[in-house]
């Protein structure tokens, strides 16, 4: 088998790739499709189209809705939960850009 970094690029190893229908995502989170399109109306998640107009999603995007049906779970209205989730979202990715800053600075 070639080294990992010269196969090409498997798409069920991509976080990003819409591999799961409306159906299987709703089945995989506990959830209905609705909650799912709710998302969707909420700009929470945007679902890739299929060829055929079928939403997929992908498991960042199942990881994302999880986490919105833990907060409505726990009674948050589902307006609030997706701009929580969006604000998590939006810190973790400062985090993560200031870490890399920092250790930039600290290598120079």
């Amino acid at each position: 088998m070639p080294p990992r970094s010269t196969r090409p690029v498997d798409s069920l190893d991509d976080d990003d790739y819409p591999a799961y229908t409306m159906g299987r995502a709703a089945d995989m989170l506990g959830t209905t499709p609705a909650f799912l399109r709710a998302l969707g109306e909420h700009r929470l998640i945007t679902p890739l189209r299929s060829e055929g107009g079928h939403r997929r999603f992908s498991r960042y995007q199942l990881r994302i809705a999880a986490r919105a049906r833990e907060l409505v779970d726990q009674g948050t209205p589902i307006e609030a939960a997706c701009r929580i989730v969006i604000l998590e979202d939006q810190l973790e990715e400062a985090q993560r850009i200031n870490a890399e800053l920092r250790t930039r600075g600290a290598a120079s």
